[in-house]
């Protein structure tokens, strides 16, 4: 019999004299012994005992109690069956007792326990199977789960791998076709000529702004995009941005200004390159689609904490406002807020979706007002770092540009151009010789190493990343490894644009980023910068 385990209630087997049976045969016989007494005593008393009617008494006695304990016993063997049953079960085992065949009550309750024995154990039987049926489901969805899992991840590296092949793919072109474009802008030309090419240039930046705003999607619903924090002067950033959509708003005859609060910190910590982002995609659309009037860019915020700033972008417009049934939709991904909007303004329907998307990423909300016919105004609050102690922005003198940067030697600055693609090396070295800058070209990255090798001379290096024989990473490292060119500086100059490139270009040993397709304002200004770091 097993042992009963803990939480159990014990029932204890009677003993020998607590017994039915003992019980039921001591009061049969003391009442029969009760009864002889009696009669004896009754014959003393009248003088006429008979001692033959005694052993009578005595024998009748002795069969009383022999008939009683063979009654019960008859009666008490079935009881403790059933009570050895009902233990047995209680301790898990369902094992039907044997009955016996006495036709009365008791055979009936053992019959009974039996059946019931028998219920509860096909019970079990069923829910073992029930519940083996059960764990081999949710196996088989567990598997089907890992491997839904194991194709969604390969998917999405299946999709990541494609977009940075096809951002590759199409920023090398882009960056032959916007570098040839901008050098043949910079000769003079006709004007019916200058016309057709600044079109030209145009929609090859269109065409470069809708890659962006692709692969920032891709990298934001993979969660691959990253914000960086890094000390920033918000009011240049603005300018910058206010700069650029200046032609936009004159050729609407759209009046655009920004309002900067006297409280904004002179610098600000966060990703510059998403912020600016988000104001270039708000105050892009606010002058798209204002046909007259005024857009109005306003920045402020407010210190939270000692270290944390809520900044506040505000852009309000006088355009054409949009629908009130219509703003719950405008963040949606290729969604816009009329169908004729995309014939008659352009656009895909991704700024606003990508602009909510890096608000969100900040921590911060954006909120949308708006009347038709009377104009839209969008708030943005973001989380930001920033010194509570710092004060308004100084005037800085910034180091004037040169035609041609020195090198060690007071010659014109050399530089080693690695790049496998004939139509970039022209743009690249038509930039730079045009500064006066000396240009060597290696077409991979061994025959750079050669070249290093050959002449010690070179103030820096342009070095692309994806080439054949050996690639710009790997070449880096090799150069890194040699002492001597501790302090040459490397700038990847690369087409490779997604998630973690420039971490990659930066680990190999590289000191700069540039993407491709490279402005050649951008490529000057970066040169210009590590030459300048180099000589002091």
């Amino acid at each position: 019999m097993a042992e009963p385990t803990t939480g159990d209630t014990v029932l204890a087997r009677p003993g020998p004299l607590r017994s039915l049976a003992s019980k039921f045969t001591l009061f049969t016989t003391v009442l029969a012994f009760g009864v002889v007494v009696s009669i004896l005593a009754l014959d003393f008393r009248q003088d006429g005992f008979d001692a033959g009617k005694g052993m009578l008494l005595v024998v009748m006695v002795v069969l009383a109690a022999a008939i009683s304990h063979f009654t019960l016993r008859r009666m008490a063997r079935p009881l403790s069956q059933l009570q050895a049953g009902i233990t047995s079960a209680r301790n898990g085992r369902l094992e039907p007792i044997q009955v016996s065949q006495t036709g009365d009550e008791v055979e009936f309750l053992g019959e009974s326990f039996n059946g019931m024995i028998e219920a509860l154990a096909a019970s079990q039987r069923s829910l073992r199977e029930e519940q083996g049926l059960f764990e081999k489901r949710i196996k088989d969805r567990t598997d089907q789960l890992e491997e839904a899992i194991r194709t969604a991840q390969a998917a999405s590296q299946a999709k990541s791998e494609f977009l940075a092949g096809i951002s590759h793919e199409l920023r090398t072109p882009m960056n032959g076709i916007i570098g040839m474009l901008d050098i043949a802008l910079d000769r003079q030309l006709s004007p019916d000529l200058a016309e057709y090419l600044q079109t030209a240039q145009s929609c090859a930046y269109s065409l470069l702004s809708l890659l962006n705003d692709i692969l920032d999607l891709s990298k934001i619903e993979a969660g691959k995009m990253t914000l960086e924090k890094i000390p920033f002067d918000l009011r240049v950033l603005l300018a910058d941005c206010i700069k650029a959509q200046q032609p936009k708003a004159g050729q609407n005859s759209v009046s655009l200004r920004a309002v900067v609060s006297p409280d904004l910190p002179s610098e600000i910590a966060g990703d510059p390159l998403r912020i600016r982002q988000i104001i270039a995609n708000l105050v892009g659309n606010a002058v798209k689609f204002t046909e007259h009037g005024s857009v109005e860019v306003r920045v402020g915020g407010r210190f939270v904490e000692p270290r944390q700033f809520l900044l506040q972008i505000t852009v309000q417009d006088s355009g054409t406002g949009i629908p009130a049934d219509k703003l719950l939709y405008i963040f949606d991904k290729f969604t816009q807020a009329d169908g004729t909007i995309s014939r008659n303004f352009g656009g895909t329907g991704l700024g606003l979706a990508i602009t909510r998307s890096l608000v969100e990423l900040h921590g911060g909300e954006v909120q949308v007002e708006s009347e038709l016919g009377r104009g839209t105004t969008f708030t943005v609050t973001l989380k930001c770092e920033a010194d509570a102690a710092a004060g308004a922005p100084q005037e800085k003198s910034l180091p004037a540009t040169v035609s041609s940067t020195p090198g060690a030697s007071g010659s014109p600055a050399r530089i080693l151009v690695v790049e496998d693609n004939h139509v970039n090396q022209k743009v690249v070295t038509a930039v730079l010789r045009k500064r006066g800058f000396s240009i060597e070209l290696a077409n991979d990255g061994q025959e750079a190493l050669n070249k290093l090798e050959a002449s010690a001379a070179f103030d820096l290096v342009l070095m692309d990343v994806q080439m054949p024989v050996l690639d710009g990473l790997e070449a880096t490292r090799l150069i890194r490894k040699e002492a001597r060119w501790d302090a040459l500086p490397i700038i990847a100059m690369t087409a490779h644009a997604m998630n973690g490139d420039k971490e990659r270009c930066l680990e190999a040993g590289m000191n700069g980023y540039i993407s491709k397709p490279v402005h050649p304002s951008l490529l000057l200004s970066t040169v210009d910068e590590f030459l300048l770091q180099k000589t002091t």
